[in-house]
């Protein structure tokens, strides 16, 4: 016994012949006949009796036709949940995201989930990166976006590309465009903890160049660090995205590093265990496409990655 021969055997039934049930199903009438004969077979007894008037059901016939139409639903049913799924998933969805990226990811990110995704519930924690990798590798969300080098973010999903600039208090020098690398050390600095994957690709950069920075403060609060920069009580260096706003009322400056340009990726990862979820796998679709229309719109002042 298959499906195929559950599904002929109700369709001769509920037709009432063998030549209407086959008009209906879009099978010959030979292969009807022979599928219902191989279930009386498999049965060892008859289901069905022809008459002048069409066809008739036995006792075993009749038993067999309500459970036939029970498992038929219950396929039926499943088939469309699992459809329903994935045209239109639901759930809960949790991401960390650092606090850089938030301020111009954040926003525009929920929108977009609350307009496409409107059966996800998306849960966002922001942090600094440091806490927030670590949180990432204990399981704590289904997703994340991180900073990477750009030699360290070959398997993620790049969303896009940033430069570090030198943050300055108003009225501060320097106040060129242009800052190279060397000359950093003039100036104290309030930057994140150790621990944190921003602190660490400057870092990498300044000791291969046989640099020093001067630092002051290493403080996890980027919020911290941009209102002692404010305040004139250090500078600090940071991707535009993370002082986008303060910088566009003349609270802070921005100095591009150069010689060399220290860059960063911006990667979204996912948790290995919800690599299969519809919910985890709608949120991980959407991002990239959020994140594609900010940077070309120029609310984030990044570099789109290559698309293959």
């Amino acid at each position: 016994m298959d499906i195929r021969q559950l599904k002929y055997f109700v369709g001769v039934v509920e037709a009432g012949s063998f030549t209407k049930a086959a008009s209906l199903l879009h099978v010959a009438q030979s292969a009807l006949s022979l599928h219902v004969r191989q279930l009386e077979e498999g049965f060892g007894t008859q289901l069905l009796v022809r008459d002048r008037t069409g066809i008739s059901v036995t006792a075993s016939g009749s038993k067999l036709l309500a459970r036939a139409r029970t498992i038929l639903r219950e396929i039926r049913l499943t088939e469309m949940e699992l459809t329903n799924t994935v045209a239109s998933p639901s759930g809960e969805v949790t991401i960390g995201i650092p606090s850089g990226a938030a301020r111009v990811l954040s926003g525009p990110l929920l929108e977009s989930a609350r307009n496409e995704l409107p059966r996800i519930s998306l849960k966002m924690i922001e942090g600094m990166t440091g806490p927030l990798e670590e949180w990432m590798a204990a399981g704590r969300f289904n997703l994340a976006v991180l900073y990477r080098t750009l030699e360290s973010a070959e398997r993620m999903t790049v969303l896009a590309r940033e430069e570090f600039y030198l943050v300055v208090p108003p009225g501060e020098p320097p106040f060129e465009d242009e800052i190279p690398l060397s000359d950093l050390h003039a100036f104290p600095l309030a930057v994140p903890m150790r621990n944190n994957n921003v602190r660490r690709s400057v870092a990498d950069v300044v000791a291969q160049h046989g640099c020093v920075l001067d630092v002051r403060f290493e403080v996890d609060s980027l919020s911290t660090i941009i209102n002692m920069v404010m305040e004139g009580k250090a500078y600090s260096i940071l991707a535009p995205s993370a002082i986008q706003r303060e910088a566009s009322q003349g609270q802070v400056r921005t100095v591009k590093i150069i010689d060399p340009v220290i860059t960063r990726s911006v990667v979204l990862a996912v948790s290995p265990k919800d690599e299969q979820s519809p919910a985890v796998s709608a949120v991980r679709k959407l991002i990239p496409n959020v994140t594609k229309t900010l940077i070309e719109s120029g609310q984030w002042p990044a570099t789109a990655p290559a698309r293959a």
